[in-house]
C-alpha cells in the first residue's frame, strides 16, 4: 500500500481511538514528532499542554518568572506525550522504517508563546515543527495573533488541526457546532480549506478531557506526512531532552538540554 499524500488521509480519524501512555522504559523503539501549539494569548495553550502531556521539561509549563508575573507564556517550552504506535500508520506508511520499527510515537509539543511581540521566539521554534495544533478560544473566536498563527502555519505546513478550546463556556444548543461551521467558512479562504480537522475541546473539564484528547490526538495524527519527519539515528549514542529555548541580547538563541545518554563537549557538533 503506498503512502498517503500530504493532504488527505484513508481512514476516518474519528473512529479511531488514542490512549495516552506511561513513558517507555527506552528509547530504542520510540518515533518521535514534533508538534507546535499556537494560538492568541490566553487561548488556553499551556493549560493544554499540561493536561495531555505524560512528561514535562525543567523549563516547561510557564517557569520563567517573567511569565508566571504577567500569566502569558514568554519562551519556547517543551513537554510530551506517547501513545502506542497505531498499525493503521505502519499500513500507511510502509517505506518508513523507524516508524513500522517502533512500538510507541512520542508527541514532543512545542508550546508557543502568543504574545505578539514574541513572534521570534515562535519562528525560531517552528524550525523543529512537524504539524501544529491551532489552538482558538472557543468564545471569542480567531483574534489578532491566531491570524499571525495561520500565516505562520501556511508558511510551514501542509495540515493543522484546530483545538477549538473552553468550549464548557458555551452553553447554548448548537452553538459549538456554529462556531465550527464559521471556522470552516473562514478557513476555506486559506491554503487548508474548509476540510481543516477543528476538535472542540474543554482542557479544564476533568470528566470530559480524555475523549476530547482522544478526538484531537486522532485527528492530530493524520495531519502529519510521516515520510518526511526527520528521526535520523543518533549519533555515537548521545541522547538528551530539549529543556528550554530563549533569547540572550548580544549572544542569541539559548537552548539547554538534559542529557540522559552519551557525553558531550565544547565543539561537538550534535
Amino acid at each position: 500500500m503506498e503512502s498517503f499524500p500530504s493532504n488527505s488521509i484513508k481512514i476516518d480519524p474519528s473512529k479511531i481511538d488514542i490512549e495516552i501512555e506511561e513513558p517507555p522504559k527506552t528509547s530504542d523503539k520510540l518515533f518521535n514528532i514534533n508538534i507546535g501549539i499556537l494560538g492568541h494569548v490566553d487561548s488556553g495553550k499551556t493549560t493544554l499542554s499540561k493536561r495531555i502531556s505524560s512528561i514535562a521539561s525543567t523549563a516547561a509549563f510557564d517557569k520563567n518568572p517573567q511569565s508566571k508575573e504577567r500569566g502569558i507564556t514568554l519562551d519556547l517550552g517543551f513537554s510530551a506525550l506517547y501513545i502506542k504506535t497505531p498499525k493503521y500508520l505502519k499500513e500507511l506508511f510502509p517505506k518508513n522504517k523507524k516508524l513500522n520499527d517502533s512500538e510507541h510515537i512520542q508527541l514532543t509539543l512545542v508550546d508557543c508563546p502568543g504574545h505578539a511581540s514574541l513572534i521570534k521566539t515562535v519562528i525560531a521554534g517552528a524550525s523543529i515543527i512537524d504539524s501544529m495544533i491551532l489552538v482558538i478560544d472557543g468564545v471569542k473566536g480567531i483574534q489578532t495573533q491566531t491570524i499571525e498563527c495561520i500565516l505562520l502555519s501556511e508558511i510551514l505546513c501542509d495540515k493543522i488541526c484546530i483545538a477549538l478550546n473552553k468550549v464548557d463556556l458555551l452553553t447554548k444548543e448548537k452553538e459549538v457546532e456554529t462556531k465550527i461551521q464559521k471556522l470552516k467558512i473562514s478557513f476555506s479562504k486559506t491554503k487548508f480549506g474548509n476540510e481543516i480537522p477543528i476538535v472542540p475541546i474543554s482542557s479544564i473539564k476533568k470528566d470530559e478531557i480524555n475523549k476530547d484528547v482522544s478526538n484531537l490526538l486522532s485527528h492530530l495524527l493524520s495531519c502529519i506526512d510521516y515520510d518526511k519527519v526527520n528521526n535520523e539515528p543518533l549519533k555515537d549514542s548521545f541522547l538528551a531532552f530539549v529543556d528550554h529555548c530563549f533569547n540572550i541580547k548580544n549572544k542569541g538563541t539559548i537552548i539547554t538540554c538534559t542529557i540522559i545518554k552519551g557525553t558531550v563537549k565544547v565543539n561537538d557538533e550534535v
